[in-house]
């Protein structure tokens, strides 16, 4: 594989690219600039390579130069959230309410150290995609880009992510066969009531009170339908009702989300929902419209991409932080769609620190950038061996 020193004299240029992306965020299907710069780069490192799948997503090719073998896609996310830092970096965002706030930033950046790493050492025998997807967050870029004919362009045997993650110490690779994060679902509940005066609730129907008592029904679909093996979270996080103080309103609005890991429960927890608002409302006099939208399905690891992504993280890091069977995040991730579609393996990068991503005071970890490179280029050299 590349040797260390080679990828530790590149650490002080990749961190300044790092950087330079934190400074200038975009969001999903926006992504122009950092799809513009990590294009030149694959260039200049002298890949194949296409723009364009998915709006903003690009892909740069690598062959091996020992003969044929099998093709590995490597992915790394792209876009910011919308959401205001509060780092006080130096680097921090110039462009207000817009923030790499989930480390999307260094993912990009330890991809293209590991497509420099293995440009100037293609000693491998097969062939690499290393694949910058726009619009993780929340707008299904893997599933856009894919739909553009990704795997049909580029056919890979196997396909990889990684994500950086605070809560595991720097240094620690995590990985798990099976469910590693959740579908992401969403909820949209709408309740009709009817208006009155607030000092005449009995000439109504009040629609708050009845999305009170329908937040709280929704509690009991895990709490006692779900078997308690099992897992699932329903969550209301938006109500909306009323424009003053002395109108009892029409409506009441709530949106949530669903998290679930099988297909089953996914099925069982939409039904319920629908079952608990509908009924609910009726007993109070009211309506209720229930859309359900399923967005990321779960991401679901492969046992054999498992055990190539561990042989190559306990390379890196050891065996000893190397973390087998880590439990499953009920987090959503659109690198699902690709695992629907071609065996391979989502790692989690520990990368310790104070702040969780998604929290306006996280920041990438910048030591984390040589340990990404090394784990990627000693998954590609040693599976392409």
């Amino acid at each position: 594989m590349q040797p260390s020193t080679d990828i530790d004299d590149t650490t002080a240029q990749l961190t300044e690219w790092r950087h330079d992306f934190h400074r200038h965020p975009e969001l999903g299907y926006h992504e122009t600039r950092t799809a513009r710069l990590v294009a030149e780069r694959l260039r200049s490192f002298g890949l194949d390579v296409h723009t364009g799948l998915g709006i903003t997503g690009v892909v740069g090719t690598l062959s091996g130069t020992l003969g044929d073998g099998p093709t590995l896609g490597l992915r790394a996310d792209m876009d910011a959230l919308p959401m205001t830092e509060e780092t006080g970096a130096p680097h921090a965002s110039a462009s207000p309410g817009v923030f790499h706030g989930c480390g999307h930033d260094g993912h990009t950046t330890m991809l293209l150290g590991a497509a420099q790493a293995l440009a100037r050492n293609p000693a491998f025998a097969g062939t690499v995609h290393f694949i910058f997807q726009p619009a993780e967050e929340g707008l299904a870029g893997a599933r856009a880009m894919m739909q553009d004919g990704l795997f049909e362009r580029f056919p890979c045997d196997e396909v990889y992510g990684m994500h950086n993650w605070p809560q595991i110490p720097l240094g620690q690779i995590a990985l798990r066969a099976g469910p590693v994060m959740a579908a992401s679902d969403r909820i949209e509940i709408e309740i009709e009531g009817v208006g009155a005066h607030a000092a005449m609730p009995h000439r109504g129907i009040d629609p708050v009170y009845v999305a009170s008592q329908v937040i709280s029904g929704l509690q009991s679909l895990v709490s006692r339908t779900l078997d308690p093996q099992d897992a699932a979270v329903v969550s209301i996080t938006k109500v909306e009702a009323g424009s003053t103080t002395n109108v009892i309103p029409r409506l009441a609005k709530l949106s949530g989300t669903c998290r679930t890991f099988r297909p089953e429960t996914r099925m069982a927890m939409e039904a319920g929902i629908e079952r608990i608002a509908t009924h609910t409302a009726s007993a109070h006099g009211a309506t209720a419209r229930v859309t359900y939208t399923r967005g990321y399905p779960p991401t679901v690891n492969h046992a054999a991409q498992v055990e190539i992504a561990g042989r190559a993280a306990a390379a890196v890091v050891g065996e000893n932080n190397l973390i087998h069977d880590a439990a499953p995040s009920m987090g959503g991730e659109d690198f699902a769609f690709m695992l629907e579609k071609v065996p391979g393996c989502y790692a989690w990068l520990g990368a310790g620190g104070e702040f969780d991503v998604h929290h306006p005071r996280y920041d990438f970890n910048d030591r984390v950038i040589p340990l990404g490179v090394r784990y990627w280029t000693e998954l590609v050299m040693s599976r392409l061996a």
